[in-house]
C-alpha cells in the first residue's frame, strides 16, 4: 500500500510541474479594486491556508446566484439530494458571506454581479477549527438599498422526495431584515434490509438471518428570521431566531430463520421507531471597532428543546407465536445548550494576531423507560477553548502559528471526566512559482465523544444481541499532519497531500459479553490509538479552457488502523474516489456524478459510502430556472456493513432503498434581486451542539 500511494504521488507531481507555466493567479489588490474591475477570465490565488477565488465575466451572467458559482470551485460540489454544497473532500463545510455564517438560502440570496471574490480555506483559521474541515467565505460588494426574493422546488414524480425552499431580504440604509424557510421530506415505502448475526454463546452456534421491509421517512423544516445593523468602520449588530423542525419514522415487517446449532426456526417480526423535536435557536453578534487596528466580537448562541424518541420491535416464533424479544423503549431528552465567544485581533506591520475564548454547555436531562427499566439522568458537557495565533509572510514564505488551550469536562450519573488539552498550530507556506504552492501543516486537538457513544441506554438488535453506550469514554487526543502540493493555470487546478493523522485512545465500538441481559452487547470503549494515513489528490480539469467542459476528480489511497485496549490489530485499506462532468452552454448546463462505493473502517465495522450515479439538466430564461434529473440512475441507493474477523459477532447488513432506484427529479426556481444587501463582516460563529435522540 505505501509503495502504490508513494508512486502515485511521484507521478501526479511530474504531471503537474510538467505543464505549461501560465501566471493566472490573481493579484493580490484591495477589495475596493476589484469591485471597479471586469474580470476576463477565472483566476486563483493560492495562500498558507485558503486559496481565493474570482470569476469571470461569463460565469457572472450564467449563474443564477452565488451558490452556482461555488459549484465551479474544483473541492467543491453538488450534494444531488440534499441539494446544498459540500466539499469533495468530505469532512464539515462552514459557508460565510462577508465573514458571517450563512445558510444554503443565504447563498442564493446573493447575486452573482454582488461576488468580490470566494475565500476557500481548507485549513481553517483558530476562531473555525474545532467546528469544521472547510470553510468557504464569500466577499460580496454592499449598498444601502435593495431587496432580494425567490423560491424553488423539486420533486420526484413517482415517490415521496421533495426539496423546496424561499427567502427573502430587504435593506434600508443601515438595516438589513432576512427570512427564510426550507423543507426536505422523504417518505419511502420500499426499503429492504438484509441483516445477519452470526455468533458462538455458551458453546452453541446461533445465527439470524432476516430480511425486512420497512416504510420510512423524515421531514426537516428551517424557518429563521434575522435583523442585522451594521455602521460600516464603526459597529455591527446581528440578532437571528432559527427554528429546526424535524420529525422521522420507520416501520417494517419482515421474517428471519434462527438458528441454534441444528435447530431452525421461521421468526416473524416487526421494529417501529421514530423521534422528533423542534429547536427554537437565539444567536446574538456584536462586533466593535476599537482604533484602527483593534476589533473585539462577541458571539452567544442559546436553545432549549425536548427531543423524543420511541423504538418498539418484536419478535416471535411463527405457529406458536412464542415471544422471542420484546423491545420497548421511550426516551424524553431535555437540552439546553450555550455557546458564548469573546474574540480580539490586532493588526501589527509583520501580521496579523488573533486571540480568543469560548465555552459551550450542553445539558441533558433524560426521562427513560428501556430493556433496564425506568430511570431518570442528567448529563452535562463542557467545553472551554483559549486560542491565539498570529498569521505573516516574509517573501514567498508565509506562517501561521497557533497555540490553544482546551478543556473537556463531561459529567454524568456514573463518571466525571476533566481534562485540560495543551493545542498548537503550525502551517508554513511557501511559494515555489505564482501557479505552484508547497505547504504544510500540523495540528494538536482534542475530540469530545459524542452524545450517543456517552449514553446508558440500551435497545434489543437482534436475538441475543443489545446495542448500549459507555458514560466512561474519554476524549481522543489527534495529531494531523498534512504536505500538499497545489498547482493552477488555465486548463487545471489541482492539489496533490500527503496526510497522516494519529489518534490516541480512539473511541472503538465494538462487541463484549453482556453481563446484565445475557448474550452479546454492542457497546464503545477507549483504543489504544489509531492511525490514517495516504495520498489525496483533488482538482479540476478544462480541456477548451473554459466552463463548455469540466472534469472534476477525487482519489484517495489510503490505509487506516486500529489498535484495541486487547492490543489487537484492525486494518484497512481502500481507495477512495469521486467522479463528476459538467457542461455549461450559454442557458444550459449539464452535470454528471458518479463514483465507485468503498468500505472505510468505523469501530467495530466496515461501512460504505453512498454510491452515486446522477445525471442534471437545467435551463435559465431570465429569472426563472427550469431542471431535470435522475437519480441513481439503473441502481436504488444502497448501503453495507460487515464486522471485522476479530469481532465476536460476524454481523452483516445490506440495505437497499429501491424508490430511489431511476428516481427522475423535476425542479423549478425563480429568484430576483433589485439593488444590493448590506453584509454583516462577522467574526465569530458558533453552533449549540445536536440533538441527542440515542
Amino acid at each position: 500500500m505505501k509503495k502504490t500511494i508513494y508512486t502515485i504521488f511521484f507521478l501526479c507531481g511530474a504531471f503537474t510541474f510538467a505543464q505549461e507555466n501560465k501566471n493566472d493567479t490573481a493579484d493580490v489588490a484591495a477589495t475596493k479594486e476589484i469591485q471597479e474591475v471586469i474580470l476576463k477570465s477565472q483566476r486563483k490565488k493560492q495562500f498558507a491556508d485558503k486559496a481565493v477565488y474570482t470569476f469571470d465575466k461569463e460565469a457572472l451572467e450564467r449563474a443564477r446566484y452565488a451558490k452556482d458559482l461555488l459549484r465551479t470551485l474544483p473541492e467543491l460540489q453538488l450534494d444531488p439530494v440534499a441539494n446544498t454544497i459540500t466539499s469533495t473532500k468530505g469532512g464539515t463545510t462552514l459557508f460565510l458571506i462577508n465573514g458571517i455564517e450563512a445558510t444554503d438560502m443565504q447563498i442564493r440570496s446573493v447575486a452573482p454581479s454582488e461576488v468580490v471574490k470566494v475565500e476557500y480555506y481548507d485549513i481553517p483559521p483558530a476562531r473555525w477549527a474545532t467546528r469544521a474541515d472547510t470553510v468557504v467565505n464569500i466577499l460580496t460588494k454592499s449598498t444601502e438599498t435593495g431587496y432580494v426574493f425567490g423560491a424553488d422546488v423539486s420533486t420526484a414524480l413517482n415517490t415521496g422526495f421533495v426539496n423546496g425552499s424561499a427567502y427573502a431580504n430587504y435593506t434600508k440604509g443601515k438595516n438589513n431584515f432576512g427570512l427564510e424557510y426550507s423543507l426536505n421530506l422523504r417518505d419511502y415505502d420500499d426499503r429492504r434490509v438484509n441483516s445477519i448475526y452470526d455468533y458462538q454463546l455458551n458453546g452453541k452456534h446461533y445465527r439470524s438471518d432476516e430480511n425486512r421491509k420497512d416504510h420510512f421517512g423524515y421531514t426537516f423544516q428551517n424557518v429563521a428570521i434575522r435583523y442585522t445593523r451594521l455602521v460600516p468602520d464603526d459597529y455591527a449588530f446581528q440578532a437571528k431566531l432559527n427554528m429546526d423542525i424535524f420529525s422521522r419514522f420507520s416501520k417494517g415487517v419482515g421474517q428471519s430463520v434462527f438458528s441454534e446449532d441444528d435447530l431452525k426456526e421461521e421468526h416473524a417480526m416487526f421494529k417501529n421507531n421514530g423521534s422528533d423535536y423542534v429547536i427554537p435557536k437565539l444567536d446574538l453578534y456584536y462586533s466593535k471597532k476599537i482604533g484602527e487596528k483593534d476589533e473585539l466580537s462577541i458571539n452567544v448562541v442559546g436553545s432549549h428543546y425536548t427531543t423524543n424518541t420511541s423504538e418498539t420491535a418484536k419478535e416471535w416464533i411463527e405457529g406458536s407465536g412464542l415471544s422471542v424479544y420484546d423491545n420497548d423503549m421511550v426516551l424524553k431528552a431535555k437540552q439546553t445548550s450555550l455557546v458564548g465567544e469573546l474574540a480580539h485581533t490586532h493588526d501589527f506591520k509583520a501580521g496579523k494576531l488573533s486571540s480568543g475564548y469560548r465555552i459551550s454547555r450542553s445539558s441533558i436531562s433524560n426521562d427513560l423507560n428501556n430493556l433496564a427499566g425506568y430511570s431518570q439522568y442528567s448529563v452535562n458537557y463542557l467545553e472551554q477553548y483559549f486560542y491565539t495565533e498570529f498569521a505573516g509572510k516574509i517573501d514567498k514564505f508565509s506562517y501561521r502559528i497557533g497555540a490553544g488551550l482546551t478543556n473537556i469536562h463531561n459529567k454524568s450519573a456514573e463518571n466525571t471526566f476533566d481534562e485540560w488539552t495543551f493545542t498548537p498550530k503550525v502551517i508554513l507556506a511557501y511559494q515555489l512559482k505564482n501557479n505552484q504552492n508547497l505547504r504544510f501543516t500540523a495540528s494538536y486537538n482534542p475530540v469530545s465523544p459524542w452524545s450517543n457513544a456517552l449514553s446508558s441506554n440500551v435497545v434489543q438488535l437482534a436475538p441475543n444481541i443489545v446495542q448500549r453506550g459507555n458514560p466512561f469514554l474519554e476524549s481522543q487526543q489527534v495529531f494531523s499532519n498534512n504536505l500538499t502540493y497545489s498547482f493552477n493555470n488555465k486548463y487545471f487546478d489541482f492539489n496533490a497531500g500527503l496526510f497522516y493523522r494519529y489518534t490516541n485512545r480512539v473511541i472503538n465500538q465494538y462487541y463484549v459479553q453482556d453481563d446484565v441481559l445475557g448474550g452479546y452487547a454492542l457497546t464503545y470503549e477507549n483504543g489504544k490509538n489509531g492511525q490514517r494515513y495516504g495520498v489525496q489528490l483533488t482538482g479540476s480539469y478544462k480541456p477548451f479552457g473554459n466552463s463548455l467542459l469540466v472534469i472534476k476528480a477525487v482519489i484517495t489511497p489510503t490505509s487506516e488502523t486500529v489498535k484495541t485496549s486487547t492490543g489487537a490489530l484492525i486494518k484497512n485499506d481502500f481507495l477512495g474516489n469521486y467522479f463528476s462532468l459538467s457542461s455549461e452552454y450559454k442557458s444550459f448546463s449539464l452535470q454528471y456524478q458518479f463514483n465507485i462505493p468503498v468500505y472505510n473502517l468505523n469501530g467495530a465495522f466496515l461501512n460504505t459510502n453512498e454510491n452515486q450515479n446522477n445525471i442534471f439538466v437545467s435551463y435559465k430564461h431570465k429569472n426563472w430556472t427550469f431542471s431535470t434529473g435522475m437519480y441513481w440512475i439503473g441502481m436504488p441507493s444502497e448501503y453495507k456493513t460487515k464486522s471485522l474477523p476479530e469481532s465476536l459477532v460476524d454481523y452483516k447488513i445490506h440495505t437497499q432503498i429501491m424508490n430511489n432506484k431511476s428516481m427522475f427529479v423535476l425542479g423549478l426556481s425563480y429568484d430576483f434581486s433589485k439593488g444590493k444587501k448590506t453584509e454583516l463582516q462577522r467574526k465569530l460563529n458558533n453552533e449549540t451542539a445536536p440533538a441527542a435522540t440515542f
